[in-house]
């Protein structure tokens, strides 16, 4: 149960949101296709589609409501109306193939789906093998009066929300805090990828720590931030659509953040005052003209997380922007956040200290705590901690021990209390028994000035067990022995690449994360 005098806020998130929705009602909270709602628009529209849901839909409370949808404001007014409704929202990426639709849905027991026009036949090749029983099918013109096809059997998004206006007003969500209110599905990069349960309390004890910081730099009901990360990741859903949700900020929601020149059009109207984005995304605004050119005059704040970043990508920011980029730590079963760096005190390669009511310790492979400064698993104790992986007892027996969680992250807490998160355990490349970690050496390959991308992986070699191969992508011509001679410079003998591969462009995540393990995949 969380602590009163910490987190004040409501029974439940439908009760927290409920709150906030009504407190900035005049304010403007959403900014999408040169469309902007307020938090009165928003609370309307939610409160409308809750009330479909539980009467027309017959959705119960604790049913499973899948919402696969991009950046658009229907993704925050589904995602409120289904918690308002005591419905548990399974976050899904809109560009899953069927077979990773089929998978979340029937591991979910979702009932319900959000989903996004053009992708509805995806959803066709699989809906026998589902229980979903309610289709809501929208488009990103939607809102905007464009009509949407919805296909046999499914209702437009819209078409809910007039529909519910004249049901039944609830009386609010029966959820308790310790009730599943998201179900975040980890990537599964290790295995079939598994939800993680977040609770009512995870996510308002997350936004409450993250607030904690925010407020430092942030003001109440003034602030305008970018958000090109997806929303169905947690980092975003958390951050934009719960924390600077609740201080009343306006987002700006980015559909497609790889189309650079729609992110520059869409931003440069608004003095926006804050930005959250990841390495990759950093490194491209930079290299726009168009970005460079915008008024940066009111950035007060860039967050970024869910990949490392690297110290070019840092120090290219700050010398476009004028903003220091603050670096934080999280993952999907810690609702995320975990670590963020101290408004003007950021050390780049650190991602920071604990957010509050939050304990973090490295642990040996024996499960006993290590020093600082020593090497070793990182593992998280809190608030926000997940309650467990969906249906999965044994697996998250393996990963919560004595009340911490086990991130496979390995890290070292600094004398000065920052962490350090050196690489994941999975990712460790070991060459003739010496533990190489692929962070360290795509921070030195990125450090040269041709050299736009790198990702390292292991591959086999008869001498030293695993060898160093680099995946780079580069600006102009570059010579194997020059890099070599680079890196000879700043790494270890046994860290040096023993191969570079060059690429067009390197596999990434929709959030902008490279898939080193598409990389090892093509590498077998």
């Amino acid at each position: 149960m969380l602590d009163d005098s910490l987190y004040p806020q409501r029974r439940n998130l439908a009760a927290f949101i409920e709150q906030n929705l009504r407190k900035y009602a005049d304010k403007p909270a959403y900014h999408c296709l040169g469309q902007t709602l307020t938090f009165a628009e928003v609370e309307k529209k939610s409160r409308h589609l809750s009330q479909w849901l539980r009467h027309d839909a017959r959705l119960q409370p604790g049913d499973r409501i899948a919402i696969q949808l991009p950046n658009l404001i229907q993704f925050p007014i589904a995602a409120y109306a289904a918690l308002r409704a005591g419905l548990i929202v399974v976050n899904t990426n809109p560009l899953y193939t069927p077979r990773e639709m089929q998978h979340q849905f029937s591991d979910s027991g979702a009932k319900a789906l959000v989903i996004l026009e053009d992708f509805v036949n995806k959803y066709d090749a699989i809906k026998a093998d589902t229980s979903i029983e309610q289709v809501l099918v929208t488009s990103p013109g939607e809102l905007l009066g464009v009509p949407v096809n919805t296909g046999e059997g499914s209702c437009a998004l819209l078409d809910a929300i007039e529909r519910g206006r004249d049901l039944a007003p609830l009386s609010g969500s029966p959820a308790q805090l310790e009730d599943t209110a998201v179900l975040q599905y980890t990537g599964g990069t290790t295995g079939v990828a598994k939800g993680a349960c977040l609770t009512h309390a995870n996510l308002i004890a997350n936004a409450a720590q993250m607030n904690q910081r925010l407020t430092q730099r942030c003001d109440e009901g003034v602030e305008i931030f970018v958000c090109p990360l997806p929303l169905y990741h947690i980092y975003a859903f958390t951050v934009n659509m719960l924390a600077l949700f609740s201080l009343g900020t306006l987002t700006i929601l980015i559909p497609n953040p790889r189309d650079l020149d729609s992110v520059v059009d869409t931003i440069k109207p608004f003095r926006f005052t804050g930005f959250s984005g990841l390495n990759t995304l950093f490194a491209g605004l930079c290299r726009h003209e168009g970005f460079r050119q915008l008024d940066f005059s009111t950035l007060k704040a860039t967050f970024s997380g869910g990949t490392a970043l690297t110290s070019t990508a840092a120090q290219l920011w700050q010398f476009t922007t004028g903003c220091p980029i603050t670096e934080g730590w999280g993952l999907s079963e810690t609702s995320p956040v975990v670590t963020l760096n101290e408004f003007g005190q950021e050390e780049i390669g650190t991602v920071g200290t604990p957010l509050v009511d939050t304990e973090v310790q490295v642990w040996n492979e024996a499960g006993n705590a290590l020093a600082d400064g020593e090497s070793g698993e990182l593992v998280v104790r809190g608030p926000q901690v997940m309650k467990g992986y969906w249906q999965r007892p044994e697996e998250t027996a393996k990963v919560i021990q004595n009340g911490f969680f086990r991130t496979g992250d390995v890290g070292l807490i600094q004398e000065n209390g920052n962490i350090r998160i050196v690489d994941r355990l999975k990712d460790m490349i070991i060459v003739s028994g010496f533990n190489v970690y692929p962070n360290e050496v795509e921070e030195v390959l990125c450090c040269h000035p041709r050299i736009l991308e790198a990702a390292v992986v292991g591959i086999p070699s008869e001498k030293t067990g695993e060898a160093v191969c680099a995946h780079l992508v580069v600006n102009g011509e570059i010579d194997e022995n020059e890099i070599t001679a680079f890196c000879r410079e700043r790494l270890t003998a046994y860290k040096v690449p023993k191969k570079f591969v060059l690429h067009t462009e390197l596999p990434k995540s929709t959030v902008g994360k490279i898939l080193r393990r598409e990389l090892r995949t093509d590498a077998d």
